[in-house]
């Protein structure tokens, strides 16, 4: 037995990138690959070497997926529990394990690698996308991860799963299906009129100034705070709630982080005895030179933590 816990461990920022395609959830996919990490320590004096140690990891991580899904429903984003809301509306709130999650970029994406497969990595993280495969169906959401993110072969998917060549491509074609009909868009690098976007919405949100941040949102933009299942769409709604409900937020700063393959915040309301409280996880989906989502995630004390971020700032 050549393979020790420094190998396996080389491998746990991918194997939670990829079970957090398949959970939809950081804190899942952190109890996942510590269940694989553990099953594979334990199975080494099976593990034969003339395959490739990361696959074998990946078909631990996959299954032990495949076992965690098996008794739960899927996580969703607000905007797909029903119409959008008005800022009248009341707050309902669920539970965090019905919502999806964002995930730090540190925690998911390996910090090498080529280049074109780190690209094919990040887009497989987009709140959006994970969003979309959390409605296929476990077997075929592991089917469409492992060819067409990993790159594996329809044969190695087969192996992996148990099943046929035939049963991989039926589901491949299925699951290719439905991902077109949930219309995800490839996002885009981030280009220097995006930088000054951020930047503009920094100065923006740290002025409050409702104003500008209204025009800084495409016309169909989003806006959404998990856990509360309230969701609104365009300029005009959102800045009415930043106006009213949500001037609470005055005074706030912001800490820059990443999150989902996309720029995100640890903001930090005011306090009133002086310096700043967590208060959201800011994720923003752009769309050009606009904002086309802003995702506030209200679970600072799950999600902080897991980005670094810290659990108070001084006056």
């Amino acid at each position: 037995m050549t393979t020790s816990i420094t190998e396996l461990e080389h491998h746990r920022t991918a194997l939670t990138g990829h079970c957090y395609r398949m959970l939809g959830s950081v804190v899942d996919a952190d109890d996942a690959v510590q269940e694989t990490m553990v099953r594979a320590w334990r199975n080494l004096e099976r593990f034969e070497e003339r395959a490739s140690l990361r696959t074998w990891l990946y078909r631990i991580a996959t299954n032990v997926c495949l076992d965690a899904l098996a008794d739960r429903g899927r996580r969703a984003r607000p905007m797909e529990e029903g119409p959008c809301n008005t800022i009248d509306d009341v707050l309902v709130a669920h539970e965090r394990t019905h919502w999806l999650e964002p995930i730090p970029d540190a925690r998911a994406l390996p910090s090498d690698g080529d280049p074109a497969e780190l690209a094919m990595l990040r887009e497989s993280i987009r709140l959006a996308f994970v969003a979309a495969i959390q409605h296929l169906p476990p077997k075929q959401r592991a089917v469409l991860l492992l060819t067409e993110v990993l790159g594996w072969s329809a044969a190695e998917a087969a192996k992996c799963l148990e099943t046929t060549v035939a049963s991989v491509n039926s589901a491949l074609q299925r699951a290719r299906a439905t991902l077109a009909s949930r219309n995800v868009r490839p996002s885009e690098p981030l280009l220097p009129p995006q930088e000054r976007l951020l930047e503009r919405y920094v100065s923006a949100f740290e002025r409050y100034d409702v104003d500008t941040l209204a025009s800084l949102l495409h016309e169909d933009a989003t806006f959404s705070m998990p856990p509360y299942a309230l969701w609104l769409r365009g300029q005009a709604p959102v800045r009415q709630w930043l106006a009213s409900r949500g001037l609470g937020c005055k005074g706030s700063r912001l800490l820059p982080t990443a999150a989902c393959g996309s720029p995100a915040f640890g903001q930090y309301r005011a306090h009133p005895e002086g310096g700043h409280t967590p208060w959201g996880l800011i994720v923003l989906e752009l769309q050009g030179d606009r904002i086309a989502g802003w995702n506030t995630f209200l679970d600072t004390e799950t999600l902080f933590p897991r980005f670094g971020l810290p659990l108070a700032l001084p006056a």
